[in-house]
């Protein structure tokens, strides 16, 4: 049975995720402050974590970190009132999967829960290196390395990369990755790809000199292999 990681400090909320959860047939243990969340995170074995950001003792954000530092795999899908793009960026910089905005409906956060766990059932089996000029990246280490240094990717960061890396000779639309990385039909924006792009050219590109994530105004993006135009 898949295990999910309920925080949410409103009981009744909470009450009926879980059994909404439980009657898909996933186990669920609920925590109603970020002290609780974290004692339940590090002694028990969860396959989904669902994080509200305002709660008491420690809010989400905070937990989002700590999850991260103890876990760099596990799915974390934030639920929460705010849906600005500040705390969207925050949240997605901390290492979460994505965001769903109350309200929501049931049936939106059960496709989202179903789409994560899915992905955590696939077989483990030893995967090629993908290379492109200086940077290599490791599916079975889960690290991208960049003139000898490794790069510290968010799940969905790495997730990006290794994307572009298996379709590194064409251009890549905001749509098709949001259908393949985000799961488009369930409200992931343009906006959100944007920004997760952003995200990792600070990481594998800002530092060096020659940029390797590079855009079709109009198009999409493309991964830069030798050449100044595509």
């Amino acid at each position: 049975m898949k295990k999910i990681l309920v925080v949410e400090d409103d009981h009744r909320l909470s009450e009926s995720v879980t059994k909404a959860l439980e009657k898909e047939g996933y186990g669920c243990e609920p925590a109603f402050d970020g002290h609780m969340a974290l004692k339940y995170f590090q002694q028990g074995s969860y396959q989904l974590v669902l994080l509200d950001i305002n709660l008491p003792k420690m809010n989400g954000m905070d937990l989002c970190r700590k999850f991260r530092e103890t876990n760099a795999e596990i799915p974390i899908l934030i639920i929460t009132a705010f849906g600005d793009i500040d705390s969207k960026m925050e949240a997605f910089t901390l290492g979460a999967d994505d965001y769903l905005v109350k309200p929501f409906h049931l049936r939106e956060l059960l496709a989202k829960v179903k789409v994560f766990l899915k992905r955590a059932e696939q077989p483990n089996a030893a995967q090629p290196l993908y290379q492109l000029q200086d940077i290599k990246l490791d599916p079975n280490k889960k690290i991208a390395i960049r003139e000898g240094k490794e790069i510290n990717l968010t799940p969905k960061e790495y997730g990006l990369l290794e994307y572009m890396l298996k379709n590194r000779n064409r251009i890549i639309s905001k749509d098709e990755l949001a259908m393949n990385l985000w799961d488009a039909n369930y409200g992931v924006t343009h906006n959100t790809i944007e920004v997760y792009i952003n995200f990792l050219r600070n990481k594998i590109d800002k530092e060096f000199e020659k940029k390797l994530i590079l855009t079709k105004p109009g198009f999409g993006y493309y991964l830069n292999d030798q050449r100044d135009e595509l």
